[in-house]
């Protein structure tokens, strides 16, 4: 087995995903009124068009296909492909906002241990995947050696909580 070498990199977290678009103007409005992203300002010196988006936590980068037509659209919704996960507050709101914007979804269930994870998958303008669940439910675990972080709210708020000593008086 090989050994875990920690962070040889040194990175510090997920700053940005970048996604070629056939049409930049419908996605810009895509991830921000359907996934509340919000432009920011990208680099002058990118001789390129483009949009930059930032929103929970990290950046999406909106590059327009130098040759749009070519694009090909992905039309199934594979849960299995490539694809960014957001995770929500509310699976019912969220399913009920989708429905109500008529974005075609597949809606997937997990479970480990007896928790159960609620995924929705749905495509962007350009047929790139987005799911929509809340995975916070299950803990991170590694597959060895010591918990190290967790994404989970339920294994931070165990680590959050102070420890309680209790002392017997003799």
């Amino acid at each position: 087995m090989k050994e875990n070498k920690g962070n040889p990199l040194q990175l510090s977290s997920l700053n940005h995903i970048s996604l070629v678009c056939k049409s930049v103007e419908e996605s810009t409005d895509f991830y921000e009124n359907i996934l509340g992203f919000v432009p920011v300002r990208r680099p002058g010196s990118l001789k390129f068009d483009g949009s930059w988006l930032f929103g929970h936590g990290i950046g999406i980068h909106l590059l327009q296909s130098e040759n749009p037509e070519s694009m090909t659209k992905k039309t199934v919704i594979n849960p299995k492909d490539n694809h960014i996960s957001f995770q929500c507050e509310s699976m019912g709101m969220v399913e009920k906002k989708l429905t109500e914007m008529g974005i075609h979804y597949v809606r997937q269930r997990v479970e480990e241990g007896g928790i159960y994870v609620d995924q929705l998958f749905f495509h962007d303008p350009d047929g790139f995947m987005i799911e929509i669940c809340n995975c916070d439910d299950l803990p991170v675990i590694p597959l060895a050696g010591e918990m190290i972080r967790s994404c989970s709210r339920i294994n931070l708020q165990m680590i959050q909580q102070p420890h309680i000593q209790v002392r017997v008086q003799p």
